[in-house]
């Protein structure tokens, strides 16, 4: 399978072996599990207890890091920055000039950071370590929508997808000598020559996409056939089940504490 517009790393492990269903349900307890912890610091304690963990026994730990990092940090340095700074009344803690940190506003940016972590993880554990195919066919084989199944895999593949296209046109434009590179001015300069295409491109390949959809009886109703096999277990039936009975549990829990 390509993995081109794909975030999914290969590997032989057994997290790639769980069901597909079985990992996004994880991921979907996780994402409860974001906003229902109280306290600031259980977002954290479940990426270093259970997400990390996981990373590791799916062999993709180093990738899972780099791709949490890199769309983490950004937030996490704004939230603090303008929460910190900006944060209504407050205490103090350390003077920049006319403005200061506030306690207040840094103790809100961590419990924000901290759920943003969670949510950013539980989709990039799912992400890397599932095939976006295997996941549509197990959601189609459960009875799903064709619809419903098509959009989990493409929100799943829009990041990557994206990425890809404007790697391209920038590679392109660099080639008929555009410069991407140098002071902030030519880099502003250069964002036009590559946003036009990019969004141009897009909406191009929504109709290429429901041209090879419907090419493929994409919305045929009845009983489809696949290459495919996905193998599932009793036990893992049974851990799914568990999985998502958490998510009642974990609201209830968050609510009373």
């Amino acid at each position: 399978m390509s993995q081109g517009f794909s975030l999914y790393l290969a590997r032989d492990s057994g997290l790639h072996r769980l069901h597909p269903l079985t990992k996004l349900s994880l991921a979907a307890t996780l994402l409860v599990a974001a906003f229902a912890l109280p306290g600031p610091w259980s977002s954290y304690a479940v990426f270093l207890l259970v997400l990390l963990p996981l990373a590791a026994w799916g062999k993709i730990l180093p990738g899972f890091l780099r791709s949490v990092a890199r769309t983490v940090l950004p937030f996490a340095v704004s939230l603090f920055l303008i929460q910190g700074l900006l944060w209504p009344g407050g205490s103090p803690v350390v003077g920049l000039g006319p403005l200061s940190l506030k306690a207040e506003g840094l103790a809100f940016a961590l419990a924000s950071t901290g759920r943003i972590l969670m949510i950013v993880s539980s989709f990039l554990l799912l992400a890397l370590s599932t095939r976006p195919d295997l996941l549509m066919i197990a959601l189609a084989q459960r009875g799903f929508p064709s619809t419903l199944s098509y959009i989990v895999v493409t929100t799943i593949q829009i990041v990557p997808y994206f990425q890809g296209k404007a790697r391209a046109i920038l590679d392109a434009q660099r080639s008929r000598g555009l410069e991407t590179e140098g002071g902030l001015r030519k880099r502003v300069r250069a964002l036009l020559p590559l946003v036009v295409p990019l969004v141009l491109s897009s909406i191009l390949d929504v109709e290429e996409r429901a041209i090879a959809l419907e090419a493929r009886a994409f919305g045929r109703r009845g009983t489809k056939t696949s290459l495919q096999v996905l193998s599932d277990s009793r036990a893992q039936s049974v851990l799914r089940w568990a999985i998502l009975a958490l998510a009642p549990l974990l609201l209830v829990a968050g609510l009373v504490l």
